[in-house]
């Protein structure tokens, strides 16, 4: 991804499950509701051994509400209380996490489950993908 200059989200990851379903089809479900639009930068943040780090990015390339679903992703959305479904054209993973604590964010008061969802800058955006990529 070249620098973005568009505003983006951290979207967090609870799960190894989650972790390898979100890499390997591409695609990350929501249970809270944005302005995802295609084009829309998202940071992927995972709870590592060193704190929440973040692990990789992409760029929203669909965005599907539950009515837009297929009934297999709808029914597999209400059954974990998700609201819609974010895909990926391509997704990358960063070769090593880089935590949080070390970042432009270091100092944001919002922390842990409060970073979920958050709203952040393209500029933030892009010094920490490339902080991220040579870490």
């Amino acid at each position: 991804m070249s620098d973005t200059n568009k505003n983006g989200y951290i979207l967090r990851i609870t799960h190894d499950y989650w972790l390898d379903q979100v890499f390997n089809i591409k695609k990350y479900y929501s249970g809270v509701m944005r302005a995802f639009e295609v084009g829309t930068p998202i940071l992927l943040v995972k709870k590592t051994d060193v704190g929440d780090s973040f692990i990789g990015y992409g760029l929203v390339s669909k965005v599907e509400r539950l009515w837009e679903m297929t009934p297999e992703d709808e029914k597999y959305s209400r059954d974990n209380n998700w609201k819609c479904c974010l895909s990926f054209n391509d997704l990358s993973k960063f070769n090593k996490p880089y935590p949080i604590k070390e970042s432009i964010l270091k100092d944001d008061p919002r922390k842990g489950k409060l970073l979920h969802a958050a709203m952040i800058k393209a500029e933030q955006i892009n010094e920490i993908i490339n902080t991220a990529i040579s870490y």
